[in-house]
């Protein structure tokens, strides 16, 4: 989807070789218009044009309706995909997991284990889903037994919600997303 930029500043960068910059092919280019002559933007993977419609208040006294703006913004794909599931370890339990101040989605796992890697994406969607409101971590049961003994972890994958350093569900086997979402949102 294309989109045409009414405005756009983009400060110089005078530490990157400008033949470092390579152009973007034809069928991709975005002209800024409006009676101005087309430039040709330069190709910048992570980063998309997001339209936007915003209403604006002329303040003449003549005037006192209102006209819709249309505008874009250039914003940065790298948000969406930047969530990533980050392992725990023996060391890091305490502060990361029972000191949390967001509910704590815990995913128990062992590389060897098929049904684990079925859920990994799960729990990658559930982490950009939630994020700001819960916290997914995930324990290689292989790496940190001791972890795994202590909330008598038997099967895997197994996934375990804490809320105030309390263990409060647990989800056993690789269930369909909308099972850990159930369970995620008695929590929030």
């Amino acid at each position: 989807m294309a989109a045409v930029l009414e405005t756009a500043t983009f400060p110089r960068a005078s530490g990157f070789p400008a033949t470092s910059l390579a152009p973007i092919r034809s069928s991709s280019v975005c002209a800024l218009s409006g009676g101005r002559k087309s430039v040709k933007l330069l190709e910048i993977r992570g980063l998309k044009i997001q339209s936007s419609y915003t209403r604006r208040s002329l303040g003449s006294s003549r005037l006192n309706s209102r006209l819709a703006h249309r505008g874009a913004r250039i914003v940065c794909e790298a948000q969406e995909i930047a969530v990533e599931v980050s392992p725990i370890t023996d060391s890091t339990w305490q502060s990361l997991v029972l000191e949390s101040d967001f509910p704590v989605l815990i995913e128990f796992w062992a590389p060897w284990c098929g049904p684990c890697r079925m859920i990994h994406p799960v729990i990658d969607e559930l982490a950009k889903q939630y994020i700001g409101k819960l916290k997914c971590y995930k324990v290689n049961t292989d790496e940190c037994p001791s972890i795994a003994t202590r909330y008598g972890i038997r099967s895997i994958p197994t996934v375990m919600i804490f809320k105030n350093g309390e263990k409060k569900d647990t989800v056993i086997g690789a269930v369909p997303k909308s099972t850990l979402t159930t369970s995620i949102e008695k929590f929030l």
